[in-house]
């Protein structure tokens, strides 16, 4: 079967806003607040990081659920690594995700400066400097047939929607506006002339956009 490329529990504001435009050590998103995108997945019972029992059920859980099946590999971009421009000037630093990070697989970060790979518990960050396609056929091979999930961030995300890469997209829509920032999108119907989507609301409040390719 086809390995897809797959944007998984991606997280805008409905005036589409992902991320801020200052991104700094102390805030990873670069935004006031940026919980209120993702507290929808946080509120579930399949939560990956939750410490304490119950969660909620139903279409968000399924959801969270997903998020690691059959993914062999992510792509992200630099930024979702850290926050650190330019030539690395910290190799001591091993990025935002902790000592066990939740990928479980091999992650290609995309970047113009090369630094040797890391291994933090059962993830291995590979640091690689290629287009779109170069990068995504590193981790179809990595995958080893399983598919590969596109983490971000926005720029990221949209580099391989420009190349017409991608096969699937789940967006979370959370009812909140940013008002500036980096933006999936003005509007999800600029994908509809390559996707089909499915518009699917959720009693969290959240509106889960669904892509497929056509």
């Amino acid at each position: 079967m086809e390995q897809l490329l797959k944007v998984m529990n991606f997280c805008v504001s409905s005036d589409g806003v992902a991320a801020g435009e200052h991104q700094t050590l102390e805030r990873p998103f670069g935004l006031d607040g940026p919980e209120r995108l993702f507290s929808w997945a946080g509120a579930t019972a399949s939560w990956p990081m939750r410490t304490d029992p119950g969660g909620s059920r139903g279409l968000d859980d399924y959801f969270t659920r997903d998020f690691a099946r059959n993914i062999g590999a992510e792509i992200m971009g630099r930024n979702k690594f850290g926050p650190q421009r330019g030539p690395w000037q910290d190799l001591e630093w091993q990025g935002w995700w902790g000592k066990e990070p939740p990928f479980r697989t091999p992650v290609f970060v995309m970047t113009h400066h090369g630094r040797p790979s890391i291994t933090l518990s059962d993830t291995t960050f590979h640091f690689v400097d290629g287009d779109p396609a170069t990068v995504l056929a590193q981790a179809r091979e990595a995958a080893r047939g399983q598919d590969v999930r596109l983490g971000g961030g926005v720029s990221t995300v949209r580099q391989f929607l420009e190349a017409d890469l991608v096969d699937t997209l789940h967006v979370a829509v959370s009812p909140l506006k940013f008002g500036s920032g980096l933006r999936l999108w003005e509007n999800p119907e600029e994908l509809l002339d390559r996707f089909h989507l499915e518009v699917v609301p959720s009693r969290s409040g959240v509106t889960h956009h669904l892509f497929w390719r056509r």
